[in-house]
């Protein structure tokens, strides 16, 4: 792989990353309005949805991690650091909507 296409298919992989734990990270927030609402199973129904998502940006960082495993030397890339950050932000959000979310249920 020339050093190009290395760049190309990471900026491809970082926007699949920031796409899928992006969205999940905004069905995290909507499950917890549905929570506050009182619709708790509609809330763990888009928990559920969102943690696929999730799942799929974890699987596109696997591509990364994979391609460096192989021997490829990955080139510092911003955009990167960024889907990894989208990811931890992601993650972190849904620890506190999940623990919110079981306040708003046992408070109803």
């Amino acid at each position: 792989m020339t050093l190009e296409e290395i760049r190309e298919k990471l900026e491809e992989i970082d926007f699949q990353i920031i796409a899928a734990v992006g969205t999940a990270r905004s069905m995290y927030v909507e499950a917890l309005n549905q929570a506050k609402a009182g619709k708790f199973e509609e809330a763990k129904a888009t928990v559920a949805e969102a943690d696929k998502l999730f799942a799929q940006g974890h699987d596109f960082h696997h591509d990364i991690l994979a391609m460096q495993g192989q021997g490829v030397e990955i080139p510092f890339d911003l955009m990167l650091v960024h889907a990894e950050d989208q990811m931890m932000s992601a993650e972190c959000f849904k620890l506190v909507a999940l623990e919110l979310m079981e306040l708003y249920e046992k408070k109803a």
